[in-house]
């Protein structure tokens, strides 16, 4: 787990030691009955999430339909975003359409989490989302930052 944290704040935080806390943060504390292992946020969104899956992991990111359509459609191309974690089989989607289409994507599988980190169209999504969300004010997540796992989450 502590490696997908890693490869997620080097490729996907911008600045991430001075970004820390006050523009994002890292959480153990589950604030939702799907009882995550560790979630990160900014501003009031989620940003990433990891979750267990039986004796294996489960992701969730939260990202912009828009950097998944084509032609402004409604829905994703899912042969695209079913492209990224490498198996078709390992990512579920759903849609929150609140104003501003949010696209929920869920990868199962701790190899299927880090291809999905690590390609191209995928990583360009998550630091696109991320940085519109950091760019939207201060942490609300702030006090429940944990300084110990954004350290392991940073390398240090």
């Amino acid at each position: 787990m502590l490696d997908i944290l890693r490869l997620y704040g080097a490729a996907c935080l911008p600045i991430p030691r001075r970004t820390e806390r006050w523009y994002w943060s890292v959480s153990c504390l589950p604030s939702t009955s799907d009882k995550p292992l560790v979630r990160v946020n900014a501003s009031w969104m989620e940003l990433f999430t990891l979750l267990p899956d039986g004796d294996s992991l489960r992701a969730r990111f939260i990202l912009h339909l828009a950097d998944f359509t084509a032609d402004g459609s409604p829905e994703p191309d899912t042969g695209l975003l079913e492209s990224c974690p490498g198996r078709a089989e390992d990512v579920t989607h759903s849609i929150w359409r609140d104003g501003n289409s949010i696209l929920i994507a869920k990868v199962r599988g701790s190899a299927s989490i880090r291809r999905f980190i690590e390609h191209p169209h995928s990583l360009r999504a998550i630091r696109n989302f991320n940085l519109t969300h950091m760019n939207r004010g201060r942490n609300a997540y702030q006090a429940s930052h944990c300084y110990s796992v954004a350290d392991h989450m940073l390398g240090d």
